[in-house]
């Protein structure tokens, strides 16, 4: 059973993006089509090897070129629709195989054999690819990436790709035949090779702002926003200035691989590698993100700083330039009392390394920034905060002593604010600190204690938390992402309620061990997670309601 003539087998609907070319030559995302269930009589393919789910193999007998998609007309008279940039890559004889999308089938892959053609350019393959592998040395000591086929339905699971490739296609270094005044990525930015990582960030901009004012073609853009991505990150940085020093050593595959690979080369025997000769094209997975970080997360170098979101499993770099500031490294002394959060919107890209955890290994991945697409935004008091932490942190190594005494009292008992003031005060530290900060720790979120402080009556300390006491209830609060914030009925005598409190721990409250929930008129939790938001909004109901002790213990 097959299709009838003039039917179509159809291309998917997604569309290409101009950040496809980001890091990478201005070539367009390839994009797969979309068939029917229901194969041509003679569809079932054989090579590369047998597909669990369906394949087409079919060879074109015509090919109809105008304004929209190019038209390939099989032998049966079926037809595929192709996107139009593949007009030079296809002709008549080529033969076609691609699986046919099912249900949550992977999209991307397509394998075709020109007709006429030998040896290196005969065969020509696209894929999803996940993670490309760190360079190895093959038998003849040259160096080669492989890159994992992602859901691959034609039987290939690995690309080899030769360091050669990488070097042509990535870094703009042609092979030993081609031209020798080929500019470098630092001529294409027009900057020396020494620049510092803010110098590399300027010299994009302006030469960016130089090419739109003039109306440049959009392939020099493109041209100068993939130089400044490669040159732009350390990692990417190091491996091209060393790739300038010895066009010999090994090259990375950028990021990391994670994206739809072209390449012309051929297969295996077994079918299942296929041997890479040249890149034709490579569309990164990308993605547009916008949110708040603390700047505490940054590490800070001489010229640039590592910001990491474990949470949001994100990692990138931050330069001067970028974030509108200068900075050392005695930073890292004292950002743990930076409550400062920057806003960051940029296009990431996902990256992966393999680990070895437990004796085995296993495949991280997170999501890191492209140089080019990253913005930050500063809050408005971003240098009074500054001031503010060296000052405090100023304050802890002059009066160690004194506040080493007073954490040792909040060991023991919780202590309130005012009375902290007065003990500050005895001890000759100066009015202006804050004695938030003796328990504060670094890896604490002001945005939890902030919440609270705000609606509380008295505020009290006792080892490394907060206790509230608000209007209609007391909130024990750890200010940390993975912790929870215990809410407790109004108690009658304050006095009373932290003498218990003090003499019992969390997993005696949450066991109700020797009744002690119910001595302190424990209602529940609130666990942080991962949007504080939803936290406020059940804290607020927590401590708004009027819920008894009975009946939250029967919830």
């Amino acid at each position: 059973m097959h299709l009838g003539p003039g039917k179509f087998y159809r291309p998917l609907s997604k569309t290409c993006s101009p950040l496809n070319s980001a890091i990478l030559p201005p070539y367009r995302r390839f994009t797969l089509p979309r068939c029917s269930p229901i194969l041509p009589a003679n569809g079932m393919a054989s090579q590369p090897l047998s597909s669990p789910i369906p394949v087409c193999r079919e060879r074109v007998v015509n090919v109809q070129r105008g304004e929209g998609p190019l038209v390939c007309v099989f032998a049966n008279q079926t037809k595929l629709l192709l996107p139009r940039y593949l007009a030079a890559k296809v002709t008549i004889g080529d033969e076609i195989t691609f699986p046919i999308p099912v249900a949550d089938a992977a999209e991307g892959e397509i394998y075709i054999t020109k007709n006429g053609s030998s040896g290196e350019n005969r065969f020509l393959y696209q894929a999803p690819i996940g993670y490309v592998s760190q360079p190895k040395q093959d038998k003849r000591d040259q160096h080669f990436v492989s890159a994992e086929v992602r859901s691959g339905n034609l039987g290939f699971g690995t690309i080899f790709l030769p360091c050669d490739v990488l070097r042509e296609y990535f870094y703009r270094l042609p092979r030993a035949t081609a031209r020798i005044d080929h500019p470098t990525l630092y001529e294409v930015l027009r900057i020396p090779a020494s620049a510092s990582p803010s110098e590399l960030r300027v010299a994009f901009k302006l030469r960016d702002l130089e090419l739109r004012t003039a109306g440049g073609p959009h392939r020099e853009r493109v041209v100068l926003e993939r130089a400044f991505n490669i040159v732009g990150q350390p990692e990417l940085r190091a491996c091209y200035d060393a790739l300038l020093a010895d066009p010999e050593a090994p090259a990375l595959f950028p990021y990391g691989g994670f994206g739809s690979l072209f390449v012309v080369g051929e297969p295996s025997r077994d079918g299942r590698t296929f041997f890479a000769r040249r890149i034709l094209a490579f569309s990164p997975d990308l993605r547009r993100r916008r949110f708040h970080v603390p700047l505490r997360r940054c590490d800070f170098y001489d010229d640039r700083a590592l910001c990491r979101d474990m949470r949001r499993k994100l990692e990138f770099w931050l330069d001067p330039a970028v974030l509108h500031t200068l900075w050392d490294r005695t930073w890292n002394q004292w950002k743990h009392l930076l409550g400062t959060k920057i806003e960051v919107e940029g296009t990431f890209v996902q990256c992966g390394k393999y680990r070895k955890r437990r004796e085995q290994w296993e495949l991280v991945t997170w999501e890191t920034a492209l140089p080019s697409r990253l913005g930050v935004k500063l809050p408005l008091d971003f240098h009074l905060q500054l001031e503010s932490a060296k000052t405090a942190y100023h304050g802890f190594g002059q009066y160690s002593r004194a506040l080493d005494q007073i954490r040792l009292c909040l060991e023991r008992h919780a202590v309130e604010r005012a009375e902290l003031q007065r003990m500050c005060s005895e001890l000759r530290i100066p009015g202006d600190f804050d004695v938030a900060q003796i328990s504060w720790r670094p890896d604490y979120d002001s945005f939890f204690y902030r919440q609270l402080s705000r609606r509380a009556r008295r505020i009290y300390l006792f080892r490394e938390e907060y206790i509230f006491d608000v209007e209609k209830a007391v909130v024990v609060e750890t200010p940390q992402l993975g912790h929870a914030t215990y809410v407790f009925a109004k108690p009658r005598s304050m006095d009373t309620f932290l003498a218990l409190y003090t003499k019992i721990t969390k997993d005696d409250i949450r066991r109700n061990r020797d009744n002690a929930a119910e001595r302190l008129g424990f209602l529940g939790r609130v666990i942080h997670g991962t949007n504080p938001r939803a936290w406020l909004k059940e804290v607020r109901q927590r401590i708004g309601e009027g819920i008894d002790f009975a009946a939250s213990m029967a919830e």
